[in-house]
């Protein structure tokens, strides 16, 4: 038996995320089964994160063991002839038999992306929030700077989990304006809670908008409670873009 780290990309408009469920298509079973399919095995398959349903990925982490007789070029060739057209690999190697996609994982890099203009976009409809009215980054900026460093994010977390730890360490969190009507945020952090990049992104757009002063994320973090923060952004505009080891 061989154990394996796959790097993939795919656009998740289509899936209802990353995790196995009954009866719905999503990027684990779907990768399961051309694995299946490639090794003659059944085959499971650990993810580094588990993306809702609509959410992107650039830099998803998987992996999985098998005893097939095929080395990483012979599995990237294979699933990516395979696999549905908007799931990629990127990557495929041959790790140390301890490696595990989540709990091995040190850091990750998400980004969300919100078009702020008048018109629709045809192009990306799936893969921004599209806003109707500009916000004020500087505000938002001037925001973000209290949630860095390592803070309980309870009033980020979107749904209750199985994870009792709400303490996270958010190393970076850059706002970006591109060709105008773009804007980008990038989020950095040792781990995140569910819904977590969402729930923040919701809460700085509230003061984008005017509706919530930029000084007010102190008090946000204080309450520890999800009520206390702002909407959670739409899955879409959403994308996994690396995780480190």
């Amino acid at each position: 038996m061989s154990t394996f780290k796959v790097i993939l990309e795919y656009d998740g408009t289509h899936y209802a995320g990353w995790q196995c469920q009954p009866d719905r298509r999503t990027i684990q079973a779907a990768l399961e089964e051309t694995l299946a399919t490639v090794a003659q095995e059944r085959v499971s398959v650990i993810g580094a994160g588990r993306t809702d349903a609509g959410v992107h990925a650039l830099g998803q982490v998987a992996s999985f063991r098998s005893g097939a007789i095929l080395t990483p070029a012979d599995w990237f060739r294979a699933l990516n002839g395979l696999l549905p057209k908007d799931i990629a690999v990127r990557s495929v190697q041959r790790v140390a038999d301890d490696f595990h996609a989540r709990y091995s994982a040190i850091g990750k890099l998400y980004e969300y992306r919100i078009l702020t203009r008048r018109g629709r976009s045809a192009l990306d409809r799936h893969r921004v929030w599209h806003l109707h009215k500009s916000l004020d980054l500087d505000a938002m900026r001037t925001a973000a700077t209290a949630l860095v460093g390592r803070h309980d994010f309870s009033s980020f977390e979107g749904s209750s989990t199985e994870d009792t730890n709400p303490t996270c360490r958010l190393e970076r969190l850059a706002l970006y304006r591109e060709d105008d009507d773009l804007i980008r945020i990038e989020a950095y952090a040792d781990r995140f809670l569910r819904q977590m990049v969402r729930a923040i992104v919701g809460t700085l757009v509230e003061v984008g908008m005017g509706k919530r002063a930029p000084g007010s994320f102190n008090t946000v973090l204080a309450a520890r409670t999800r009520a206390a923060a702002g909407k959670t952004a739409p899955p879409h505009g959403l994308y996994l873009v690396r995780v480190d080891y």
